[in-house]
């Protein structure tokens, strides 16, 4: 598949002319967010709750307790939406109603299945990958406890919309604003802080490579 499709979830009607097709622009938004938000419609009620997130080929990973109401009803069927959102800058126009956001935003509809108990250490595996990259080599193995405690789904992205205005004016030449009053934007970007040591962690253990790579990757501005 390469073109996203359009259907009435996932037609953008509110400024359609930043809304790309482009599944390699899906696939970009997801690779560069570590969380995301999930909802559904639990007892005639909307609940969205945020989520640590990993992309497989054309499939979302998501994680949680298999003692939550939340994602049981998930793996039991209920139609989910994931919502995914780089926020990229604040646009300051010479008035409020004309002031707004620079992003890209990703959406998600679709109903997600269960990994069975026989991928679900790997699956794991690739979503820990992409949260903390590397850590799985420094840590002991999962147990089977663990894995019997951890519901992991899978959400494919065959109905998805991309919203992208990362290159949107800030003003038009000819709005009749006075250009005595500032406007432009302020750029908006998510970088790693120095790691902080556990106070239980032993005296000079060194700081692992995981993290300067999760340093890095937060530094490229895919938080």
């Amino acid at each position: 598949m390469t073109d996203l499709p359009l259907t009435p979830l996932t037609r953008v009607r509110r400024l359609p002319q930043y809304q790309t097709t482009d599944r390699a622009a899906l696939y970009e938004i997801l690779d560069g967010s570590l969380a995301a938000t999930l909802a559904i419609v639990r007892d005639n009620r909307p609940v969205a709750l945020p989520v640590g997130i990993g992309r497989d080929g054309d499939d979302v990973l998501i994680h949680g307790s298999t003692g939550s109401d939340f994602f049981r009803r998930i793996a039991a069927g209920a139609p989910v939406c994931l919502t995914v959102t780089h926020l990229l800058g604040l646009k300051y126009a010479r008035s409020l109603f004309d002031s707004s956001m620079r992003y890209r935003c990703a959406v998600v509809h679709g109903v997600a299945s269960v990994v069975p108990a026989e991928e679900k250490e790997d699956a794991l595996l690739a979503l820990s990958e992409h949260l903390m990259p590397g850590r799985a080599a420094e840590v002991r193995p999962m147990t089977a406890r663990e894995l019997a405690a951890t519901l992991v789904l899978r959400l494919p992205l065959a109905e998805a919309s991309v919203k992208d205005n990362a290159d949107s004016a800030v003003e038009e030449d000819d709005d009749g604003e006075d250009r005595a009053v500032w406007a432009g934007e302020l750029p908006l970007r998510t970088v790693a802080g120095d790691p902080v040591t556990s106070p239980q962690t032993e005296a000079g253990t060194p700081v692992p490579a995981s993290i300067r790579r999760s340093q890095l990757v937060a530094s490229g501005g895919t938080v």
